[in-house]
């Protein structure tokens, strides 16, 4: 029901998923956009929670800043659609308004569009295959004027960065970044740490962790105590 996945599934309609070349997941870029590390530094939980686009739980709405929820978004895409993670690629639209898009071998490229809202995925889900009149805001083209794309600064944001190591590593790595991430913005909720020190704990717990490429559910839940364990242990 994510927005992103609802908008590529709808995006694959009728298409032959095996032509697809490329997914673009397309990322708002969060409230801190533009910003650099330096500038972030002292960033209150208050910021961070101001979304530009959208209107979102607490955690989310931090994940969104940090860019570490499209860095899930992009290891779910791999897998809800069968891709090679090297065929995942982010895309800054600052307007959220394209929701993702669908590169296919061809060239062409499906876009699905709507306002920055989870009505339409969600009642999309519940709906299928059917549309049903969903009442509310619409896109207004020519107020809406213009739609601007840019790459995700990975360098600042290395959150997104941090995503695609866990997911090419593979095996419990993905684990270690989701715990860390989890434990992370709650100290951070709680104002115990700083808002840089959220990916600063994602990337120690993943750089101290060795990889189990097929873990059971078992191993699994193990990999996320140990990482609490070592993230309480330190901060």
């Amino acid at each position: 029901m994510d927005s992103e996945h609802s908008a590529i599934f709808q995006c694959l309609n009728g298409e032959n998923k095996r032509q697809i070349h490329k997914i673009l997941l397309t990322a708002s870029g969060g409230p801190f956009r533009g910003r650099t590390r330096e500038q972030m530094r002292e960033v209150r939980l208050e910021d961070a929670l101001k979304h530009p686009n959208w209107a979102m739980g607490r955690k989310i709405t931090i994940d969104s800043s940090t860019m570490v929820n499209k860095g899930l978004e992009v290891m779910e895409a791999k897998w809800l659609f069968g891709v090679g993670l090297e065929q995942v690629q982010v895309v800054v639209q600052p307007q959220s308004v394209i929701h993702s898009m669908v590169e296919f071998d061809d060239g062409a490229v499906m876009a699905q569009l709507g306002t920055p809202d989870m009505k339409l995925p969600i009642q999309y889900a519940l709906c299928y295959p059917d549309r049903k009149f969903l009442a509310g805001e619409r896109l207004d083209f020519a107020r809406l004027a213009q739609i601007t794309f840019e790459d995700p600064d990975m360098e600042n944001f290395p959150g997104l960065r941090l995503a695609y190591e866990a997911g090419a590593a593979g095996g419990s790595m993905p684990t270690v970044y989701n715990a860390a991430n989890e434990l992370a913005v709650k100290k951070f909720l709680e104002r115990a740490i700083g808002y840089l020190t959220i990916t600063d704990i994602i990337g120690e717990a993943m750089r101290r962790h060795k990889v189990q490429k097929s873990p059971s559910v078992e191993d699994i839940l193990a990999i996320e105590r140990e990482t609490y364990e070592f993230i309480e242990s330190r901060w």
